[in-house]
């Protein structure tokens, strides 16, 4: 079945906030509803901060996506995170995650982004597989954070 990408609005955030939760759980990543939903409200009021799309399949939300914006001068201009990729557990496996790889390079394109990036857990083994076969590239590098005004 294919899937159709809905940009996502203030409408949504509740039901994008639930998916967050579902995906952080699953992740192993702390979820403060809160200070998620104050970010999310922020992204969806911004669209020079990124876009995000529900992802539908048929009359069921099956997940969404998130693309976040920066600039660097490695990749030459304007680049891109997947920043969240989430697809409930029935809609797994069946080539939507493919497909919504593909849909996030093509807006990518639209907007004049040079390089799409993304991170993936290192145990989540089989999501590594499905990015690499997107043609994603390990820089055998560590992504390193600092948390500012936290």
């Amino acid at each position: 079945m294919s899937i159709i990408f809905q940009p996502a609005d203030a409408a949504d955030t509740d039901t994008l906030i639930e998916m967050m939760h579902e995906l952080y759980a699953y992740d192993g990543t702390p979820f403060d509803e809160h200070s998620h939903r104050a970010a999310l409200r922020q992204l969806l009021a911004d669209e020079r901060c990124g876009r995000v799309w529900l992802i539908q399949s048929g009359a069921e939300i099956a997940g969404y996506v998130v693309l976040t914006f920066g600039f660097s001068l490695e990749f030459k201009g304007r680049d891109a995170f997947i920043d969240e990729l989430y697809l409930r557990e029935p809609f797994r496996g069946q080539g939507r995650g493919q497909q919504a790889l593909d849909f996030a390079a093509d807006a990518c394109r639209a907007l004049g982004i040079r390089a799409l990036h993304l991170e993936v857990e290192r145990r989540n083994t089989r999501a590594q597989t499905a990015y690499r076969k997107a043609n994603f590239k390990d820089h055998d590098r560590y992504l390193l954070t600092k948390w500012l005004n936290d």
